[in-house]
């Protein structure tokens, strides 16, 4: 009987396995001990743990229960009061006017970065910045994406000024700069010069059309008053132009949350989507 064909998705499987393991870089799902002591998780305030925190989660899901699955998208069927006023809530503590929830912060960088600067706009970005920023940039519009070195305020001087060297309508304020930044990054465990990054770029850009958009993933629950993260502590909530804020780390839920200045005049009335519908008919 002859052999069965060579599988040559197994055997190129089993090649990369085996080299991993030849590097030590071989990755396995692992469960630790109940009584190993937590050195890496992101359950900076340890209320994954607290029973308090479980009661009052139980008794408040007890008082009013949502409805189990979404139904659908937001935007058909799946929207909900629970989650408006939630929204409206966090948007509330964190002083903005304005927030919309995410799956998870790596949905919301993504979703940001791919969808807001359009074409023609410029997205700079710390050269430490999560990978979440880079897949937004990657299926960006925006043409232009450049680094500046780690927390260098005086590099990314020097990038702002070669935009503005090469584009008059950045210069002119008709095109828009996106400034990606951390305010505590993951790795190193070091703050961003956020003050100093703010004036830079209002400095630079004094047509307003340098965009700030700070990643609080790491820095939520731990820094502001009652963890409002850093844009808060420094007072910069009206300086920058998006905040993100998560819940799978210190404050031991999911998801995560874009905060947004609003941009007043591309707002839309009730009426004026009704025209808009009507025109399209």
């Amino acid at each position: 009987m002859a052999d069965p064909p060579t599988d040559a998705l197994a055997t190129s499987m089993r090649l990369n396995l085996s080299k991993r393991a030849a590097k030590s870089s071989l990755r396995a799902l692992t469960l630790s001990p109940p009584t190993s002591t937590d050195f890496s998780s992101n359950d900076f305030l340890s209320l994954s743990s607290s029973p308090t925190l479980h009661a009052s989660f139980l008794t408040h899901l007890a008082s009013s229960p949502p409805r189990l699955g979404s139904g659908g998208s937001r935007l058909l069927d799946g929207n909900s009061t629970y989650a408006e006023t939630l929204e409206s809530d966090i948007a509330s503590f964190h002083g903005a006017e304005a927030g919309c929830l995410f799956n998870a912060g790596f949905d919301a960088n993504a979703g940001f970065f791919a969808c807001v600067p359009q074409p023609g706009d410029v997205v700079v970005y710390d050269a430490a910045i999560h990978a979440s920023v880079h897949e937004g940039m990657r299926l960006s519009r925006a043409g232009v994406r450049l680094p500046f070195r780690h927390n260098d305020v005086d590099d990314l001087q020097q990038v702002l000024e070669g935009v503005l060297a090469k584009d008059e309508l950045v210069r002119m304020g008709k095109r828009s700069v996106f400034l990606a930044v951390e305010s505590l990054y993951s790795m190193d465990g070091d703050l961003a010069p956020l003050a100093a990054i703010v004036e830079a770029a209002e400095r630079l850009l004094p047509r307003g059309n340098g965009k700030i958009i700070v990643d609080e993933a790491h820095s939520t629950g731990l820094y502001g008053d009652h963890g409002r993260g850093v844009v808060c502590s420094l007072g910069l909530e009206r300086r920058v132009f998006a905040r993100l804020h998560t819940f799978g780390k210190a404050l031991a839920c999911n998801g995560g949350m874009l905060i947004p200045r609003l941009l007043t005049d591309v707002r839309w009335a009730d009426d004026g989507v009704k025209r808009l519908c009507s025109a399209r008919r």
